[in-house]
């Protein structure tokens, strides 16, 4: 207030512009300055005791703030001791429980060791008293021991075989009561569906002539006309002492047709000189070559087939040339194809497929006289090259195991495929193959002990066979029955099934006098 005082008075004397004025102001300002000196002092004064009041405050603070995290820290301490004498009287604990398992553990295994060392030597004594025994009943039976064991062989495989029969002879029953009725539902329906006629063809390689003249005139003057033929037909035409007959002798079936027509043609005529010879073939191949193109294409619309390469039809034609034990092969192909499409429509499949598959089965037979290998991979290969699916191809070259079967429909065409060459009169075969399977049969039944007769009969479908009667045991007849039926399986190639049937005979013979 004062200092405000004398600012005032400082203005109004230079206001005045007056000396009085600029002195009086100059007065009142010193004693303004003392008295603003003194009251700087006082708040000096007031701002150290202040100061030291605060600094008193903080200080106690300080020390409050301090004692408090001392006491904390004291407190976790403690609990940090506890704590670890806790863990180590846990660990005291412990190893205590574990000196005393072990003190057990070391008197168990004393224990053990004693016991061990008591049965080995109660087995010590065992042993002794055995062979005693042993010694004694050998004493008592009169026999060694190699000798008991033997008889205890032979007894237990005495009995091993009966069990062994009587099972075989139980399982046998209950496939044939699980299988058989579906099986032969299947198959019987397949077949008699299957209307064919039971006479087989042959392969015609006999021209029958008018007169034996005529033989002379296909000779021809210095064996030119023989020539001529032989070289454009590609057989060989064999002129003997058979009367009115000349034989033509080829592997490939299509030119040995061809030759027959082209022969048969020119016996008829009459004119046979090189230039007709060579017209008449000419003329032959193109017949013969029309007739496997509708062979082929009667055996597609015959089975309702479509879709097939030109070449394969072809293919197909050229199996009506080919035989297989008398058996034409485009019949019994179409015969397979019937088979195949009943079997697959008994079993809920695709007929189309299955009947597809049967027809060009033996596809690889029309030309596996110019290509080696086994005909069903022949065909397969064939198929394969035109474009026919996987499961053909694959039905075609597993029908006779030469590839492994990979899905029903090749199963299917193999069992269309026996059931088609093992029907009555499909097939024919030499005598001399004939009697060697009958006798082989024989042979094989014979083999095994116990069997003293065998007869194969039926055409070589069952064996009988014979057992001695000092076998007294239905189990080892039956035994014996399945061994020969295995060993059949694994050493015979053979059409169909074979029945093998033991019996067991006993005679008595007395005379009177």
């Amino acid at each position: 207030m004062n200092f405000l005082t004398a600012m005032i008075a400082i203005v109004v004397g230079i206001a005045a512009g007056t000396g009085a004025g600029f002195l009086l102001s100059k007065t009142l300002g010193a004693r303004n300055l003392e008295s603003a000196k003194a009251q700087a002092r006082n708040i000096l004064r007031e701002a150290q005791v202040s100061a030291e009041h605060m600094k008193r405050e903080k200080l106690t603070e300080a020390k409050e703030e301090i004692f408090r995290l001392r006491q904390e820290i004291e407190k976790e301490g403690k609990e940090r001791r506890n704590e670890l004498q806790r863990a180590e009287r846990r660990l005291e604990q412990k190893e205590e429980n574990l000196d005393r398992k072990l003190d057990r553990v070391n008197h168990r295994e004393e224990e053990l060791k004693g016991r061990q060392e008591e049965l080995e030597a109660r087995l010590l004594d065992v042993e002794e008293t055995k062979r005693k025994q042993m010694e004694r009943l050998e004493e008592i039976a009169g026999m060694t021991r190699e000798t008991a064991r033997d008889l205890l062989l032979r007894q237990t495989e005495e009995d091993a075989q009966h069990i062994l029969g009587l099972r075989l002879k139980e399982l046998e029953e209950k496939a044939k009561r699980e299988a058989e009725r579906k099986a032969r539902e299947i198959i019987v329906t397949a077949v008699q569906r299957c209307a064919v006629e039971h006479t087989s063809e042959a392969a015609v390689s006999v021209v029958h002539l008018p007169s034996d003249e005529m033989k002379g005139r296909i000779i021809g003057r210095e064996g030119r006309n023989i020539r001529t033929f032989e070289t454009l037909a590609g057989v060989d035409l064999i002129v003997d002492d058979t009367p009115e007959a000349v034989t033509l002798s080829s592997f490939d079936p299509v030119r040995r047709e061809i030759a027959r027509l082209s022969l048969e043609r020119l016996v008829t005529d009459g004119r046979i000189h090189p230039a007709r010879i060579e017209e008449l073939i000419e003329k032959a191949t193109r017949d013969v070559e029309e007739q496997i193109v509708e062979a082929g294409e009667s055996a597609l619309l015959e089975t309702g087939i479509k879709n097939m390469h030109s070449e394969l039809v072809h293919t197909l034609g050229q199996l009506k040339f080919r035989f297989s034990y008398g058996q034409n092969a485009l019949q019994h192909s179409l015969e397979v194809a019937y088979i195949s499409g009943m079997i697959a429509a008994e079993l809920g499949l695709d007929e189309e497929i299955a009947r597809r598959a049967g027809l060009l089965h033996d596809l690889g037979k029309a030309v596996d006289h110019q290509i080696e290998g086994p005909h069903a991979l022949i065909g397969a290969d064939l198929a394969r090259r035109y474009n026919e699916s996987p499961e053909i191809v694959n039905a075609i070259a597993s029908h006779h195991e030469d590839q492994e079967a990979k899905s029903i429909y090749d199963v299917i065409v193999a069992a269309a495929d026996a059931v088609s060459a093992s029907r009555p009169g499909a097939r024919r075969e030499s005598l001399d193959a004939y009697v060697k399977r009958l006798e082989k049969l024989e042979e094989l039944a014979k083999g095994f002990n116990g069997v003293s007769k065998a007869y194969a009969i039926q055409a070589g479908r069952e064996v009988r066979v014979v057992v001695s009667p000092n076998i007294s045991d239905d189990g080892v007849v039956h035994k014996i029955a399945f061994d020969i039926a295995r060993k059949i399986e694994e050493e015979m190639k053979y059409p169909g099934q074979i029945k093998v049937t033991v019996t067991r005979e006993t005679r008595a013979t007395e005379y009177a006098k």
